[in-house]
């Protein structure tokens, strides 16, 4: 059997990969992540299935899921909201199967921060404008960033900043942020993107705070930073020059 981690995407159903589908259709056992996930994905499981809320389980409690159905020779769909390669846990899982000689698998998923651009209508790389796209998040009742991570740094480089487990701490950060984009600087928050209950608030470092307060804003948002939101004046890229020998 083999454990496959799945990016369950961001939360519109139909934001899966089509492997990712087949997988969840057939798997005997789905581990999912609470009410990040999608419930239409758990419909799709076969007739049967156990069907496991990891949000209220532990890490052993988890390996103990895994390993069991391991034993029992099935199949297991562990679903990850968003990308699994990103702030999902599943580092730590895999370092469990590997100890009890468990094979896994990864599928990919559709990012948070790939659905918020979408939902924006922005691309995160404008040329002569911004190249570099910044994932980080920071830390209040999460695990402490190491050090040398910290957010200021990132922010002094001027690069497109997306972070994560962030928006509760808007009125701490945007002034912090504001010493290097300025306090005009562009800022949006996407709350559940892709979802039914999307919202967007898009505004400057000196009021996204007020708008997040007032919206109620609490978790499941991301927050995104930099000149290229409201970036119009800038070059073609070189890609589709018609000086780009080809």
């Amino acid at each position: 059997m083999t454990v496959f981690f799945i990016g369950a995407g961001p939360g519109a159903a139909d934001l899966v990969t089509l492997r990712a589908a087949r997988i969840i259709a057939r798997a005997p056992v789905c581990l999912y992540a609470g009410a990040l996930v999608p419930r239409e994905l758990l419909d799709s499981a076969p007739p049967g299935a156990r069907l496991v809320d990891t949000a209220d389980l532990d890490l052993d409690r988890i390996t103990a899921e895994l390993v069991a159905a391991h034993e029992a020779g099935h199949d297991v769909a562990r679903l990850h909201s968003g990308d699994p390669s990103v702030y999902s846990a599943m580092a730590e899982q895999m370092r469990r199967l590997d100890a009890a000689g468990v094979p896994y698998d990864v599928v990919p998923g559709v990012p948070a921060f790939a659905a918020a651009a979408a939902s924006l209508k922005r691309e995160l790389t404008v040329p002569g404008v911004g190249q570099t796209v910044v994932l980080t998040r920071t830390s209040a009742r999460s695990t402490p960033m190491p050090p040398g991570e910290e957010l200021a740094a990132y922010a002094a480089t001027g690069a497109t900043l997306v972070l994560h487990l962030a928006v509760q701490r808007m009125a701490e950060l945007a002034p912090l942020l504001a010493e290097h984009y300025g306090a005009d600087g562009p800022v949006a928050v996407v709350a559940r993107a892709s979802r039914d209950d999307e919202l967007v608030l898009r505004g400057t470092l000196a009021d996204i705070a007020g708008q997040v307060e007032a919206a109620g804003v609490r978790r499941t948002a991301v927050v995104v930073v930099g000149p290229v939101l409201t970036a119009g004046e800038f070059p073609d890229s070189h890609l589709y020059s018609t000086t780009r020998c080809r």
